[in-house]
């Protein structure tokens, strides 16, 4: 018996279950969290990354553990419940990120941003990096085309405007 479950993969398998899905999902999330926190959005390049990076690991978490309970002949190993649990919490988060005054709703696409970040981590840490890349690719594209035909350069940041009427609380997070 192996008290740690992982150190028998192989170089290839370590490769294509771990670093490449880790990767992937930092470029892709890393893009959209720039472009996030170039617009002054309150969830930017860390939030999106950590939001990604921590769904693919948990898909890729819950990939090994099913290999694992097969090879070891479970008659009824464990689902997609892991999953699911994170597309519960990134919703919490999500929702965290939406703020309605009078006559404004603010951050419904800074939280489709943080799912969508989720959700493409979630995909390439299950192993569909190509399904995920694509997903990935058109998000970008997306926001590239966007934000160019709005005259906007998604990699420049843009200067923050000051609200003077906006109370800040000594707990906020100020990194973004």
């Amino acid at each position: 018996m192996s008290y740690i479950n992982d150190i028998s993969l192989s170089f290839e398998q370590i490769m294509f279950m771990i670093l490449i899905p880790i990767a992937l999902t930092y470029v892709f999330t890393g893009f959209v969290g720039l472009e996030r926190q170039n617009v002054g959005k309150a969830a930017g390049l860390s939030s999106h990354v950590l939001v990604g990076i921590g769904a693919a690991g948990i898909a890729i978490l819950q990939r090994l553990m099913y290999e694992y309970q097969m090879a070891e002949g479970f008659t009824n190993p464990e689902g997609q419940r892991i999953i699911a649990q994170v597309v519960t919490g990134i919703g919490f988060v999500g929702a965290g990120a939406i703020i309605k005054d009078r006559a404004h709703i603010r951050g419904i696409t800074t939280a489709a941003t943080l799912w969508f970040s989720a959700m493409v981590g979630l995909v390439i840490g299950s192993g569909y990096l190509i399904l995920g890349s694509i997903l990935g690719i058109f998000m970008v594209s997306l926001i590239v085309i966007r934000d160019f035909s709005r005259g906007f350069n998604p990699f420049k940041p843009q200067a923050k405007k000051i609200d003077p009427t906006r109370k800040v609380s000594q707990d906020e997070d100020d990194d973004e």
